[in-house]
């Protein structure tokens, strides 16, 4: 028998999505077939310290942690030296914006998902939007308010705002007149200093998601329908029981669900990314399908959108999970070769 693949899953995170982080990875240390992986765990607290976990699949009972790997000769750096892929299921700021995956770079060790310019663009709303529309590939309008700006909004109401580089609809309020529109912005300043105020896009929202690298080449899932039990779909609606459900495949007509399909791996090709994303969209009244983000490691537990989407395209979990760490493995042999 070849020896097992040893997988490193980090989770937790600084972020407000670190709970969301932790219920995927236990999904996914769960999954992982034993006689094909041996797996260590690294947990990152709230407060960003760092934790091994050791083999075991009791994901995260503690928060007493080692000091960041890179600044100290520590357990969790020892086991970034001595596995064979690191599978980050992490989400939202220091864990899905590209510093974690700056760090595996450094370490020269082979992980899951974008790697760290994909990462950081996708998790910049304003950025991501330009990189699309240069592309042509068609997106909500908004306009970017910056530190000192004054509060802009050429669109009427209602209209969404944002902060420019969260996840997990946190920070995010729908405004339906002036003075709502001012608390917004100032709730959304509170999580970034770079706030979007977006129009109101009337119509579906769908996801598709996204498998692949370079080579071999990108697939896109069936397309899922999301139907929030509120009047729009924010963190409760997508985290608590019964705030919303999924409709696989999505009530819409074959053609506008191709149309997403390639916009979703239009999308993953011009933001550079690999390995997997999840892609939002609205499907405007008069079908027109406009891309809203991409979600470079999307919620990751046997139940969330992504892996429903690749079961319903024949993907069952476990195996999806297969194909991720060999794409992560693959990059990194074809990279390898490069000069620097």
């Amino acid at each position: 028998m070849s020896r097992r693949i040893r997988v490193a899953v980090v989770a937790g995170g600084r972020s407000s999505e670190h709970e969301i982080s932790l219920a995927s990875a236990r999904s996914v240390l769960e999954a992982l077939d034993p006689e094909r992986y041996e797996t260590t765990t690294i947990a990152i607290g709230r407060d960003g310290r760092w934790a091994l976990e050791g083999p075991s699949n009791s994901l995260l009972q503690t928060h007493v942690a080692e000091s960041l790997p890179v600044l100290a000769e520590s357990k969790p750096a020892e086991a970034l030296g001595t596995v064979d892929v690191v599978l980050p299921v992490l989400h939202g700021p220091f864990g899905e914006d590209g510093t974690v995956q700056g760090l595996l770079e450094l370490a020269g060790v082979p992980y899951v998902g974008a790697g760290v310019a994909a990462s950081a663009l996708c998790m910049d709303k304003d950025l991501f939007k330009a990189v699309l529309r240069d592309r042509g590939i068609p997106v909500a309008a908004n306009v970017t308010l910056r530190l000192g700006d004054e509060i802009h909004n050429p669109f009427g109401y209602p209209v969404f705002v944002k902060p420019a580089r969260l996840g997990s609809s946190v920070g995010i309020s729908k405004a339906h007149d002036p003075a709502e529109l001012e608390a917004a912005v100032a709730l959304a300043r509170r999580h970034d200093e770079k706030v979007l105020v977006e129009e109101f896009v009337a119509g579906t929202e769908v996801e598709c998601g996204v498998l692949g690298n370079v080579r071999p080449a990108p697939v896109a899932s069936v397309v899922g329908e999301i139907v929030p039990h509120a009047e729009w779909y924010d963190y409760a609606a997508k985290y608590d029981a019964g705030g919303s459900d999924i409709i696989v495949p999505a009530r819409i007509p074959e053609e506008t669900a191709a149309r997403v399909q390639e916009l979703a791996v239009d999308s993953f090709i011009a933001t550079e990314c690999e390995g997997m994303a999840r892609v939002d969209f609205f499907v405007r009244e008069n079908g027109e399908v406009v891309v809203n983000e991409i979600n470079t490691i999307p919620g990751f537990t046997s139940t969330s959108v992504y892996a429903r989407l690749f079961e319903a395209s024949g993907i069952p979990y476990r195996e999806l999970l297969d194909r991720l760490i060999e794409l992560a493995l693959e990059r990194h042999e074809r990279r390898s070769g490069l000069k620097y």
